[in-house]
């Protein structure tokens, strides 16, 4: 065999071992990367497992529920109520009494009819009632009707209802109103025009009313006299203020309280009312 024919052959058997060393390291590879593979994906699983236990066990911690008491006392931890100003938060309590404290995780409580329990007391205009977890609470937030007037059968009765802007009647059980709220007084005995009969539009007027003197006079009203409907009174600080029957005419009238105020004020004299019902003699004295 000739050297040329004899280095052909080595060479031959040199890259046919180096092929065979090639696959058997790529074999060796693609095995390492199967094995890699596995692994990875059982850790993944083995991570997977473990977050579904520890969020079934997270899940199932009586923290997330509310606890079977949370509507037995206004000092639970698991109940905060405000905003409420007219209604006292023990009615509220009681209103949250007639549902059942749900079991359920505080995520999955539904509100609904602790809402209209609560929207039954009438001077609730509407309930917003926001959920906490950990430890599962509830934070009932109110919000009331304005009051706008209130009632009173005579002026030495305090009032025994009111008005809200919405034009709902709410009873004595919801009196007397906090100081904050400012309303027109209207003494009224019902007899005549029924006060329980009045809609928004009415309420509304009386309002307007009131407003149109104070701007007029510039002095607060103190009360509207409605006991006799066709002959109908206003007091402010100074002076009372005699209208008549309250039609479209009476509002022109009350201008003229710009005037006859600072001269009031001026007189020497007691003044029984100012009488806006004719175009003179506006000021009658008390003889």
């Amino acid at each position: 065999m000739s050297d040329e024919e004899e280095y052909t052959d080595y060479s031959r058997k040199y890259y046919q071992q180096r092929r065979v060393q090639q696959r058997r390291l790529k074999r060796q590879v693609k095995k390492s990367r199967r094995r890699l593979s596995k692994l990875r994906l059982l850790w993944k699983l083995f991570i997977i497992i473990v977050m579904l236990v520890f969020s079934y066990f997270l899940l199932k911690m009586p923290q997330w529920r509310l606890h079977i008491n949370a509507f037995d006392s206004l000092n639970s931890p698991a109940l905060e109520i405000v905003n409420n100003k007219i209604v006292p938060s023990q009615k509220i309590l009681s209103a949250l009494r007639r549902n059942q404290v749900s079991t359920k995780p505080i995520y999955l409580v539904r509100t609904e009819n602790l809402k209209e329990s609560i929207k039954q007391l009438e001077p609730v205009q509407d309930v917003y009632i926001r959920r906490f977890g950990f430890p599962a609470r509830l934070k009932i937030i109110v919000v009331e009707r304005t009051p706008v007037i209130t009632i009173s059968p005579d002026i030495d009765v305090e009032p025994i209802a009111f008005f809200s802007s919405d034009g709902k009647l709410i009873g004595r059980e919801y009196m007397p109103l906090p100081e904050q709220y400012s309303t027109v007084r209207v003494i009224t005995y019902g007899v005549g025009d029924d006060y329980r009969n009045w809609d928004k539009t009415k309420v509304m007027n009386f309002k307007k009313l009131a407003l149109m003197i104070e701007d007029a006079s510039g002095e607060p009203v103190e009360y509207i006299d409605y006991r006799t409907p066709a002959d109908v009174y206003v007091k402010i600080p100074t002076v009372n203020i005699r209208l008549g029957s309250l039609n479209l005419g009476v509002y022109d009238k009350i201008n003229r309280l710009r005037t006859l105020v600072p001269q009031v004020k001026m007189l020497n004299k007691k003044i029984k009312y100012l009488d806006l019902r004719w175009d003179s003699n506006f000021i009658k004295l008390d003889e």
